[in-house]
């Protein structure tokens, strides 16, 4: 069996990419016919199950005309076909891909053949064979659907007549405003506008300005354009804020006396030292058979938010919360997410609660479902744990402890308390420090449990991207002073851990029975196995670095990814190495249709801890509810679509989020123009290397045309730029110095001038 063989097999399970895969084999030899069982053993599927499926898909694509059957039985591609619809894929110098099941390679579409079309529209096209080769081309013929009519722009108005400039480098064209539809802008403005036509005979299509965001530049300007960029909202109706005003939130008996009551277990929340909204919360109990009952308690967001309310709705609508540099834009209003749901110290809260029995090696002897009660007796900041934690491990070490005192407290009942006393480096304020010894205790059996998890997980074939987080310091306008970076350490593993736990157990609970998987209906996150071509690309790239990977296997492909991401840690191409390496790996996304989730090396894996800011969870705990109180499995193609939707936003927030930092990053670099940075080739193109600066990882470009000592040609295979005369090169990973010579923060683009030796 080939190695491509090995990665598609899929027994038991859904097949991801089918479609494309039997294009793929039909398109080998146009004139051979195949059956299901050839197809089904080029593809590598062996099982009962799978070649179900590609009956079925058979039969499908053969309705649909893409394929036709020559003989009983026998299927070969439809050559006479020539018009397919799929999505456009624009690229910043305005030709195009498009994207289509039909095809196992994107088609080349040149910027003359668009007929009008935009980034992810719907298109049909005409395909041909370009002239003398056999490569294919397309012509878009029709447009089917735009992917988005609302644009961010910086308005230029004329006497009777305005243009506005869109931010989106993909968006190619400006967009004609009338007078009679500017609607009070003013020249220089920062504006939305919405696409109305585009009539045949004009270069420019037609719009309205239907929004002033204010001037360019600004910074609350700037962050609300990022939002309407990708369709973001950043303002909650009021209907929605008074429907969640009114909500009864009164914990009554009648409702507790329903759930399992666990408010006299200890518990606690360790999170992020500015968090206002915690979803989730641990219980710890000793056991008398020395194991320990661990609880992972999480908001039970679902009682409150009822579906077929309009609070339901904007939560859908919205599908996740935005995590913006400066801001949060929550996927529930304030009164629910900071409040209500929200399990704060010292307070009685409903959470649903997956309740599990473990043993010394962190392995599971029972487990429970269901609603609960809890009171959380302790905030935790992940500095104030991570600190305990080290502090034991130094105390393991060096066999003394001189950084905690044991203070008896007459006025809190008498109970021995533990002073942690953190470094003045830390900086954590409005935290209550002083802990009981029983969370102290438990807070270190925790994370010695997690990391016995966490090694299982390594051995089972799990990849740990552990990246750097860039984080900024701003001052009380939202300018950034300075660049900071986060690393997840013990305590956030240790949260991490059990989250993933909780997840994991939740989607086997439901998912299979009787150890086959189940036809329930259920919410998925699911993460496919990576692309064999992009991994022997990452391959060539890492190669020159000195590093390597084995892509022989499943195991070896993980074994090997591991070692990479290990051994370039703390190193100066490490950011570029790993951001590299997580572009081999597909997409997570949300399904009813379960294939596993090849990252974390788990056959079953849901999102059921974040119900405050995702969407999905809180689905995860209706369906979860429905099947402990017995109900028949809900038709999976409403599912489907929801997480469709789900998935589409995650991806939004996420560009959303990233602008932010790019936003952040070309602002502090405005005030070190003068200054020189080493930095590291983190790309290479045709018309440019992008740096990246080592101390704070800003990104920016050196254009060729700008490098004044020679002239310089673009050698992909090298992924490096040559001089012709001086044969200098300039490759990716080459430490390089570079200064400032423009910013513009609309464009969320840095240019750099190269200091040359």
């Amino acid at each position: 069996m080939s190695k491509k063989k090995k990665i598609f097999k899929k027994k038991g399970r859904i097949i991801k990419d089918l479609t494309k895969n039997i294009f793929k084999i039909l398109n080998e030899d146009a004139n051979q016919s195949y059956n299901y069982k050839q197809i089904a053993s080029k593809i590598g599927i062996s099982d009962t199950d799978g070649k179900t499926q590609i009956l079925k898909k058979l039969a499908e694509l053969t309705a649909t005309k893409k394929i036709k059957e020559t003989d009983r039985g026998k299927f070969t591609i439809n050559q006479d076909r020539k018009y397919h619809i799929g999505t456009l894929d624009l690229t910043t110098n305005g030709n195009g891909y498009f994207i289509c099941d039909d095809f196992e390679n994107d088609i080349f579409i040149p910027s003359i053949n668009l007929n009008k079309a935009l980034h992810k529209d719907t298109v049909k096209v005409y395909t041909y064979n370009k002239r003398g080769s056999k490569k294919l081309e397309a012509d878009v013929v029709e447009v089917l659907e735009r992917a988005k009519t609302e644009f961010v722009g910086v308005l230029q108005l004329n006497k009777n007549f305005g243009f506005v400039i869109p931010d989106d480098n993909k968006m190619y064209a400006d967009l004609f405003v009338s007078q009679n539809k500017i609607n009070g802008a003013e020249d220089g403005d920062k504006v939305v506008a919405t696409l109305t036509d585009w009539p045949s005979n004009s270069k420019n299509p037609f719009g309205k300005i239907t929004q002033v965001l204010g001037k360019p530049g600004d910074h609350n300007t700037e962050m609300h354009s990022i939002l309407v960029e990708y369709g973001l909202p950043y303002e909650f109706p009021k209907e929605v804020e008074a429907e969640a005003e009114n909500l009864p939130i009164e914990i009554t008996k009648e409702e507790i006396a329903k759930r399992r009551d666990m408010r006299n277990d200890l518990t606690f929340t360790i999170d992020p030292k500015d968090a206002k909204d915690f979803d989730d919360a641990l219980s710890f109990t000793k056991l008398e058979n020395g194991n320990y009952e661990i609880g992972i308690h999480i908001a039970d967001v679902s009682h409150y938010l009822q579906e077929k309310t309009i609070l339901d709705d904007e939560a859908y609508d919205r599908a996740t919360s935005v995590y913006l540099v400066d801001r949060v834009v929550p996927m529930l209003p304030e009164m629910l997410s900071n409040g209500v749901c929200s399990l704060r110290p010292n307070e009685e809260k409903l959470t649903f609660s997956a309740v599990f029995e473990i043993n010394e090696k962190a392995q599971v002897i029972k487990e429970w479902f269901g609603r609960t009660v809890t009171y959380s007796d302790q905030r935790f900041a992940y500095e104030e744990a991570q600190y305990l934690i080290e502090q034991n491990q130094d105390e393991r070490n060096k066999k003394q402890d001189n950084s905690e005192t044991v203070i008896p407290n007459e006025e809190r009942g008498g109970i021995s308390y533990l002073k942690c006393t953190i470094p003045a480096d830390i900086s954590i304020t409005d935290i209550e420090y002083t802990v009981t010894k029983e969370i102290v205790e438990a807070t270190l059996k925790l994370d010695e449990l997690a990391k016995k998890m966490r090694k299982k997980r390594m051995q089972a074939g799990a990849i740990s991207f552990d990246r750097v987080e860039v984080k900024f310091n701003l001052d009380e306008e939202a300018n950034p002073v300075g660049v900071f970076f986060k690393e997840a350490k013990d305590a956030n593993k240790l949260i991490e851990e059990f989250m993933l736990l909780a997840n994991r157990k939740v989607a086997e609970f439901i998912g299979q029975e009787k150890g086959k998987p189940s036809k329930k209906t259920f919410i998925y996150r699911v993460h496919d196995e990576p692309n064999i071509d992009k991994l022997n690309a990452l391959q060539g790239i890492v190669s020159k670095f000195g590093y390597s990977l084995n892509t022989e296997t499943k195991e070896t492909i993980s074994q090997s990814l591991n070692k990479l991401l290990s051994d370039v840690h703390g190193k100066a191409e490490s950011n570029m190495v790993e951001t590299l390496a997580i572009r081999t790996m597909s997409k997570a996304e949300y399904t009813t249709q379960n294939i596993g989730h090849y990252g974390l090396a788990f056959d079953y894996y849901s999102h059921f801890t974040s119900p405050i800011r995702r969407y999905p969870d809180v689905m995860t705990h209706r369906l979860l509810q429905y099947y402990l109180d017995g109900g028949k499995s809900p038709k999976a193609e409403i599912y489907e679509e929801k997480c469709k939707h789900s998935s589409q936003m995650e991806e939004l927030a996420s560009k959303a989020e990233r602008d932010s930092i790019k936003y952040m990053q070309v602002k502090y670099m405005q005030d070190h123009k003068d200054m020189e940075f080493e930095g590291v080739i983190s790309g290479v193109t045709e018309w440019g290397i992008y740096v990246e600066i080592k101390e704070n990882k800003c990104e920016g470009m050196v254009r060729i045309r700008d490098i004044k000592s020679d002239y310089f040609i673009f050698d992909e295979k090298q992924y490096a730029i040559i001089g012709q005369s001086t044969k200098q090169i300039y490759q990716l990973g080459d430490d390089v110095v570079v200064k400032v010579k423009k910013t513009d923060l609309e464009r969320k683009h840095l240019d750099f001038t190269l200091i040359e030796e």
